[in-house]
């Protein structure tokens, strides 16, 4: 539950900077509060994957040692993204989380999150109901490496739907207008997203999104907390590094991890093991969750905290008080009221 209530202090202090055109305030914000909940946990954790070095903006970055690591705690590796979908909630959009994953690792285990030494991934995301059709026949053409319109006719075909009832979720960047043709070209339903493609790797293993796949390009991070939700849920991702020009394919190469260029990952290679858990909270309203909603001095939160060992997946609304209702932050080191 202390995941649980480091995204919701997060989401609240984050959400105060919705449409206010500074994304780097509103993940500082959230960061903090991460951050002050983090210095209360008895837990020995260390954030092995973070954010906030792609593109040189405020984060939570790896290497972090956070929690009281007192003698006997639990040890945690950590990923986490205290705004996913920062650019949405500088200019007041929908489709902004933020979310951590939690692992206890496996006795001799470097990292339970695999740490990719890449910016960005090509990814892969679909419903359960794919992943076991894929685990019963992995010749299917349920791969990221299969061409788009492939795997739209047999994600058809598995789910029982006509392809232009197929929902493809993708982000709207210029390097994903291949992945874009390709679904207008089967006739498909195409919804792009602007930003946060974190909830939207997790939607297709939502029945009630109404979304069937997730494909193109996104952050590397942001996979790996994908994966850990998607685990959660029964749904699958895979994912393929994706050097984003010939000058990281080179650095790549020259530091030894060359043979990861050619490899699929799997939601399980992403995250591993079944001591997983995955925390997140709205911000704006995705399909994930809904966002805060403030009325006077009430804040309204919005989240799921999830379990990979036992598909325990809990949706939590919660009120707040924010006349009574403190929020511990690192720079004050104190505990702190958001209203007078």
């Amino acid at each position: 539950m202390d995941f649980l209530r480091a995204t919701e202090g997060a989401a609240i202090v984050a959400h105060r900077w919705m449409g206010r055109g500074d994304k780097e305030a509103a993940d500082a914000a959230a960061c903090d509060a991460i951050r002050g909940m983090f210095d209360l946990m008895d837990m020995r954790g260390e954030v092995v994957i973070g954010e906030g070095i792609k593109d040189e903006a405020p984060g939570i970055f790896k290497g972090e040692k956070v929690g009281t690591w007192a003698d006997g705690a639990p040890q945690f590796h950590i990923a986490l993204d205290p705004v996913d979908g920062t650019t949405n909630v500088s200019k007041g959009m929908a489709n902004s989380v933020s979310c951590i994953a939690a692992a206890i690792p496996m006795d001799g285990e470097s990292s339970a999150l695999e740490d990719i030494p890449a910016f960005y991934l090509e990814k892969l995301s679909y419903p359960e109901k794919v992943r076991r059709a894929f685990m019963a026949d992995p010749k299917l053409p349920i791969s990221v490496e299969a061409p788009t319109e492939e795997v739209i006719k047999i994600t058809a075909k598995i789910l029982e739907k006509d392809i232009r009832d197929i929902v493809v979720m993708i982000l709207d960047r210029p390097r994903n207008q291949p992945y874009m043709d390709a679904v207008r070209r089967t006739g498909a339903k195409l919804r792009m997203i602007s930003d946060g493609d974190i909830a939207a790797a997790i939607a297709p293993a939502l029945p009630e999104s109404n979304v069937d796949l997730y494909v193109g390009i996104g952050g590397a991070p942001e996979g790996v907390l994908s994966a850990a939700g998607l685990r959660c849920l029964g749904g699958g991702l895979q994912a393929k590094i994706w050097p984003k020009d010939s000058l990281e394919k080179r650095v790549l190469i020259a530091e030894g991890y060359e043979k990861l260029l050619d490899r699929v990952y799997l939601s399980k290679d992403l995250a591993k093991g079944d001591r997983i858990l995955f925390s997140a909270t709205g911000i704006s309203d995705s399909t994930l969750l809904r966002g805060v909603e403030v009325n006077g001095k009430i804040a309204r939160t919005h989240s799921v905290l999830m379990r990979v060992k036992s598909r325990t997946v809990r949706s939590i609304k919660a009120a707040h008080d924010l006349s009574a209702k403190t929020f511990r932050l690192r720079s004050a080191n104190a505990e702190v009221l958001l209203v007078d």
